[in-house]
């Protein structure tokens, strides 16, 4: 299975480490990874596959939230079939 996560935020040093270590540490792998600094401001998505993974979602959602907290970022992670069925039409 796949998850999207997107992280948005005040541009700072370690975000992308912070993310795909948490990711790493729970074997999830990254598919595809895009990222762009705005006016200061950091936008990342990432597709990752999750077969790896043992954990429930809501768990690597927490684990994330938590090595983000205190920096201003805002980071989600969805199934990748729950983010497709968002944005139907």
């Amino acid at each position: 299975m796949k998850a999207i996560v997107s992280i948005v935020g005040k541009d700072q040093v370690g975000i992308i480490a912070n993310v795909c270590s948490e990711l790493a540490a729970c074997n999830i792998n990254i598919l595809e990874i895009s990222q762009k600094i705005m006016d200061g401001f950091f936008t990342m998505m990432l597709v990752t596959d999750l077969s790896g993974c043992e954990k429930p979602l809501d768990e690597v959602s927490d684990r994330l939230q938590t090595c983000t907290e205190g920096k201003q970022l805002s980071v989600r992670i969805q199934r990748e079939d729950m983010f497709d069925a968002m944005y139907k039409l």
